[in-house]
């Protein structure tokens, strides 16, 4: 015997029962019936339409094209410490 025995469960659905009425619970069950299809039927659409085309070579060359940046280093000296 747990926490949720079948008589738990039995008084909850009583209470439910009462609360909601069984018009509005058996809409509800129909309602949710029809969102489960229509999610699948979304899904399965998705599958079905043909991917994107992928970039011209073009233009991903020119995203990732190597730069140069030309640049000359120069010594800096540093003044005499004086220790």
């Amino acid at each position: 015997m747990g926490i949720f025995d079948w008589k738990h469960w039995v008084v909850i659905l009583i209470v439910v029962v009462l609360v909601f009425g069984t018009k509005r619970l058996k809409n509800l069950g129909s309602d949710l019936g029809e969102t489960i299809k229509g999610f699948r039927k979304a899904m399965n659409t998705e599958e079905d339409k043909p991917a994107e085309p992928a970039p011209t070579p073009a233009a991903s060359e020119q995203l990732h094209k190597p730069q140069t940046i030309d640049a000359q280093a120069q010594k800096v000296e540093e003044p005499a410490r004086k220790d």
